[in-house]
């Protein structure tokens, strides 16, 4: 399994929980919009990071984004475990380890 290094600028992106997929301070406004319908990488992780700062509630986010409790906890889970490439849609270990 293809973990993301502690050395690796996106582990450490993904591990401080207050900043955005951009690197910056996430705000509500970098929140993606209730009809999102194509979910890239970077909006993942804005949904996720929004949570976890409390920006939006786990509940909250999967009313407006249409999104399982299980399906929220998994982005979180793989961004985790594997950076924002854990993200990707056609992710498998050892197929993308860079973005």
């Amino acid at each position: 399994m293809n973990e993301a290094s502690p050395n690796d600028p996106l582990y450490r992106q993904s591990n401080n929980k207050s900043l955005s997929p951009t690197g910056k301070a996430i705000t509500a406004g970098d929140l993606p919009p209730a009809d999102t319908e194509r979910w890239v990488i970077r909006r993942k992780a804005e949904v996720v990071a929004g949570v976890r700062v409390g920006i939006i509630s786990l509940e909250e986010a999967c009313r407006r984004y249409a999104l399982s409790v299980e399906e929220f906890l998994s982005w979180e889970r793989m961004l985790d475990q594997h950076g924002l490439a854990g993200l990707r849609a056609t992710w498998r270990p050892g197929i993308h380890s860079e973005i």
